[in-house]
């Protein structure tokens, strides 16, 4: 899971795209990497570690320019632990191309085979983003063999990628002397939008986004969501274009995003983050009542953050008090998305701590966005015993996750997974120590989230019910996946890799 975001003005934009990656913090805390265009010239300074710890004034200085693509990295694919395989990515033809990449491809070794083999390029990484960046630059050639690069043009690359590539992408491109690209895959699974803000002197600046708690905070206009397979096409003179460059697109969103990764002051594809987790909580609250004796409850506690909606409506739901039991240290990164499995585990009480006045002598329903590896609930109930409650019972917004997630979210093998046996809410009970646990169904999900978007009928559920949307995935692949070695944890950089920065023209 990454985080992307491109800035168009008139003006520098270095500071403003790092307060975007502020914003997008959440979605990867592996790496970040900010590349800014001056006329004909790319800088670019990214480094393993959170955005407040990479940037400095003297990188900041170095970011020249009234253009620019910003990225936060969550590896899924390739090797974490490696500076190179940060982003943005860079490919100097045609034209110099400046790209970043939220997503996961799910045919990648195939492409970077036909990539050598045919295209003549060679990938020197082993993500799968750039290998997409290649496909990119490769279709730009081929529809600029005769032609100069216009609007037309890159709607037909655009076309291309699309024929070429499949899986889950968001993707922004800065081309050098040309203009700014944003595009989505056909399934639109992960989330992209585009606004607009007009300064005193009257220019239209643009930005494009993971999420619109970028526009907010930056002071733009939200216009809307690329839609599935939609390009845009801004050229330096500021002239937008927008086309469906996908022959059959259909809307499939990632449900999880709505879940767990996106700030809950985003709006995504016209549902409201916090909104569809408040609707969580009145899903969850019916299928409670069916399974526990209310009268056996005394509070209700949610684990902290994204889970808080949900418990809140969950309490006025049940008509039961709702408390705050666990404090959130927030210097900690987050478990969920932290490489390797020790180093969850073992983060889990850095991250958390409990106030025994909220649990002695009580009755606990303690409520969690999901529950995905079972590490992270496991000491969190020994943790509420340990202070003084009686019963501890969990509650999961979300169902079982029972299948592995091969479109840009760390949980890729079953053996990983809680659920990834066929677990059922009794057996997980047992595991993680709990009296009993309440998954949300997986229609109640869905329902929650087409309550607030009835125009989108089919959300990709795959890590709950294993239908790929994407329609490729086989039980061959996800074994292959299954056996394919896992990104490593992140070295700490030396100062000298952690401060590196680039020029390229």
């Amino acid at each position: 899971m990454c985080g992307i975001v491109a800035l168009l003005s008139n003006e520098p934009v270095n500071q403003r795209l790092y307060d975007a990656l502020l914003l997008l913090q959440h979605r990867g805390q592996d790496a970040a990497g900010i590349a800014t265009l001056d006329g004909l010239q790319f800088h670019m300074h990214k480094a393993m570690g959170l955005v407040r710890d990479i940037f400095r004034t003297r990188n900041m200085r170095d970011l020249t320019g009234n253009a620019g693509v910003g990225h936060v990295r969550y590896p899924t694919q390739g090797c974490a632990s490696s500076n190179q395989e940060s982003q943005p990515f860079y490919v100097n033809a045609p034209f110099g191309i400046m790209f970043a990449h939220n997503g996961n491809l799910t045919n990648a070794e195939e492409l970077k085979q036909e990539l050598y083999d045919t295209d003549r390029r060679h990938i020197n990484t082993t993500s799968d983003s750039e290998v997409l960046l290649n496909v990119l630059a490769n279709e730009i050639s081929r529809v600029t063999t005769n032609r100069k690069l216009d609007a037309d043009g890159v709607f037909e690359a655009v076309a291309g990628v699309h024929k070429r590539v499949r899986g889950s992408y968001a993707v922004v491109a800065l081309v050098a002397g040309k203009g700014l690209l944003a595009f989505r895959d056909p399934h639109g699974i992960r989330p992209i939008c585009f606004g607009s803000n007009v300064t005193p002197s009257g220019y239209r600046e643009w930005m494009v986004s993971s999420e619109s708690v970028t526009m907010v905070g930056l002071g733009f206009k939200l216009e809307r969501d690329l839609e599935p397979g939609e390009a845009l096409w801004i050229d330096l003179q500021g002239n937008v274009s927008t086309r469906q460059c996908a022959e059959n697109p259909t809307h499939n969103p990632c449900a999880f995003e709505y879940v767990y990764f996106a700030r809950p002051d985003s709006v995504i594809d016209g549902i409201s983050v916090y909104g569809a987790r408040l609707n969580l909580g009145v899903y969850l609250a019916e299928t409670v009542m069916d399974e526990l004796d209310l009268s056996d409850v005394d509070v209700v506690m949610p684990i902290p953050d994204s889970s808080r909606p949900c418990a809140q409506e969950l309490a006025k739901q049940l008509k039961l008090p709702y408390r705050e039991g666990f404090i959130k240290n927030r210097y900690v990164g987050r478990t969920f998305i932290m490489p390797g499995q020790a180093v969850r585990k073992k983060s889990v009480r850095q991250k958390l701590n409990a106030m025994p006045v909220e649990f002695e002598g009580k009755n606990i329903l303690l409520v969690d966005d999901s529950i995905v590896r079972g590490t992270t609930m496991k000491e969190i109930v020994r943790m509420a015993r340990e202070s003084g409650a009686k019963k501890v019972y969990v509650a999961s917004s979300a169902p079982r996750v029972m299948y592995p997630n091969v479109y840009g979210i760390d949980m890729p093998t079953r053996s990983e997974l809680m659920c990834g046996d066929g677990k059922d809410a009794d057996a997980v009970a047992k595991e993680i120590g709990a009296d009993k646990v309440i998954f949300q169904t997986l229609q109640g999900l869905k329902d929650s989230l087409h309550d607030l978007n009835t125009s989108i009928d089919v959300f990709d559920c795959s890590c709950f019910d294993g239908v790929y949307v994407t329609g490729d995935i086989t039980e061959a692949y996800l074994e292959k996946l299954g056996n394919a070695p896992k990104p490593k944890a992140p070295a700490e950089p030396d100062d000298e890799d952690a401060q590196a920065g680039s020029t390229v023209a």
